[in-house]
């Protein structure tokens, strides 16, 4: 799909999310209305507010923006956070979605495949968008000398909830301008691909598998939190470090009983299956395998996971039904998006090389076949 084809659903994907989280910040006020508690009840209009405030452009009462004679040149700074915010999803997702709309545009009978990963990108642009305008906003609460990196690893960390569904609109709505754009093309060539796809996944996800498995483990976490803490400004990266590289929490089996401690872990299992099953796909559904390509695709394969292990551990593990278990189960979504950026990123290069490797290894055994029957 040529460039000048797929920038229209990528433009028009990133001015629906950049527009959804707009309103979605906007309508914060609502939930001020007299009678919003009531109809809504308390905890779930506390817990609508966490979820909008990050989005919101006015700042909310009690917000974290310094009320001191400068009162005005902290608001500026809190406007700039939230231009730069704004701004930066739709680029973040627009850049993204033109890679994907190219790699994997949305034919008859392949919706599905970028509808997914647009979907895990879009909550990934929200992230990164976050992330980026994270230090405008610190800045605006006067006190940004103070613990700054924690600061940034709460700031990075808001927001994701929302994220979710409101991406999931706007991947339906890039995939439905997708096929716009297709509709008077054919289908999309695809590479052909090595036979060992198995083994280039089963590399790339044992990369992932070095966060799930070693890194989440209680005591390495509680090490890479801590081994860095000192003075300074940038003294304690703990909090940023462990929101960047963990994608799991987990310990022995103590105090609690084996079966459900297996239950727990089943939900990493899942995360893993689906980072296998995506690298074993993902050569053959690619227009072209390509290192930005793989490692775009690996990183919403990774984000698509922690959903999955989210619903298992909602439905399965935890199997409440009360309002109050809802919004604690909903309040989880979008968890790991940082980590799944770092470790789906070196899984999908890693994948892309073993790829490359083993493609070059076929190629020469294959020439060397026919070789030795043309000899022969």
């Amino acid at each position: 799909m040529e460039y000048r084809h797929a920038a229209i659903p990528a433009v028009a994907g990133g001015l629906m999310l950049t527009l959804l989280l707009w309103w979605a910040g906007a309508s914060i006020g609502a939930l001020d209305l007299d009678g919003a508690n009531g109809a809504l009840g308390i905890e779930t209009a506390n817990a609508l507010r966490s979820w909008l405030a990050p989005w919101a452009y006015d700042p909310q009462p009690g917000a974290s923006v310094a009320a001191t004679a400068d009162g005005a040149s902290y608001l500026a700074l809190r406007d700039t956070a939230m231009q730069i915010r704004f701004v930066a999803v739709f680029l973040f997702y627009a850049a993204g979605a033109l890679l994907l709309v190219r790699r994997l545009p949305g034919e008859r009978g392949r919706v599905w495949q970028p509808l997914l990963a647009l979907w895990a990108w879009g909550v990934v642009a929200g992230t990164l968008a976050v992330t980026v305008s994270a230090p405008w906003m610190i800045a605006s609460g006067g006190r940004g000398s103070y613990r700054f990196l924690p600061q940034l690893a709460g700031l990075a960390s808001a927001g994701r909830t929302v994220l979710v569904p409101l991406a999931l609109a706007a991947a339906a709505w890039t995939v439905f301008v997708t096929r716009v754009a297709l509709r008077n093309t054919g289908p999309q060539p695809r590479e052909e691909v090595p036979g060992r796809t198995a083994v280039v996944a089963t590399v790339g996800t044992a990369v992932v598998a070095v966060s799930v498995v070693l890194l989440s483990y209680q005591a390495n976490a509680a090490r890479i939190q801590t081994a860095f803490t000192g003075g300074g400004l940038l003294g304690e990266p703990g909090d940023l470090l462990r929101q960047w590289l963990l994608l799991s929490a987990w310990s022995g089996p103590s105090g609690v009983g084996l079966w459900d401690w297996l239950l727990v872990r089943c939900g990493d299992v899942l995360l893993l299956a689906v980072v296998w099953c995506a690298l074993r796909w993902l050569p053959g559904m690619l227009t072209r395998v390509s290192v930005p390509a793989m490692a775009v695709c690996t990183v919403c394969a990774v984000v698509l996971g922690l959903l999955v292990r989210h619903l298992w551990r909602v439905t399965v593990v935890d199997g409440g039904t009360t309002s109050w278990h809802l919004l604690q189960a909903a309040s989880g979504l979008g968890e790991g998006t940082s980590a799944a950026v770092v470790w789906g990123t070196l899984a999908g290069v890693t994948a892309t090389v073993v790829l490359r490797v083993t493609g070059r290894g076929a190629g020469a055994s294959a020439r060397a076949t026919a070789g030795d029957r043309s000899g022969g």
